[in-house]
């Protein structure tokens, strides 16, 4: 079996759910990368941002489209040291602005995806995945992106059912 990562963006707070603010200790993101790490034992990565975005959901998602509309490529915590070892990235963060969080692109440009196969998965409230695959594309040069999961994040401790059936599907469990 090819050696996989689980590599995630997700953002706890203050959050949006089905029509109302709600806080949360951990983001709807990470509930599902750990259903995946539980179904699939694959190594996992948080992505994190240095400077991150405010816990109050209505900034945040201000933020989010001002990094958008820059291109800009906000600095991370911390990266892996290679991906090298992995044939497998599966990949994932919240839809912001109907595709992926901008650290989510400077994870990508870091690295040489070339031969690798990646399954993006996001968390929305009804967005799906947005232009969100097409853009994996363009910032994973040489990966092999395969179509991606949506899961309502208000739902996302419900979703292993769904989780499994995608893993599944494409070999990983």
């Amino acid at each position: 079996m090819a050696k996989t990562l689980i590599a995630f963006f997700s953002r706890a707070d203050e959050n949006y759910f089905g029509g109302a603010m709600r806080y949360v200790k951990v983001g709807n993101t990470e509930i599902v990368a750990d259903i995946m790490k539980e179904l699939t034992g694959a190594d996992t990565f948080k992505i994190e941002m240095k400077d991150p975005y405010s816990p109050v959901y209505m900034t945040c998602i201000d933020e989010a489209k001002k990094d958008l509309k820059e291109n800009a490529r906000p600095e991370l915590t911390s990266y892996i040291d290679s991906i090298d070892g992995y044939d497998m990235v599966v990949l994932g963060y919240p839809n912001y602005w109907g595709t992926i969080p901008m650290a989510v692109a400077t994870f990508l440009e870091r690295y040489d995806f070339t031969g690798k196969t990646i399954l993006p998965f996001c968390t929305n409230e009804g967005s799906g995945m947005g232009s969100s695959e097409r853009d994996v594309k363009k910032y994973a040069k040489g990966a092999d992106v395969k179509k991606g999961l949506s899961i309502t994040g208000s739902r996302a401790a419900e979703s292993k059912d769904a989780v499994k059936k995608w893993l599944a599907a494409n070999g990983l469990i």
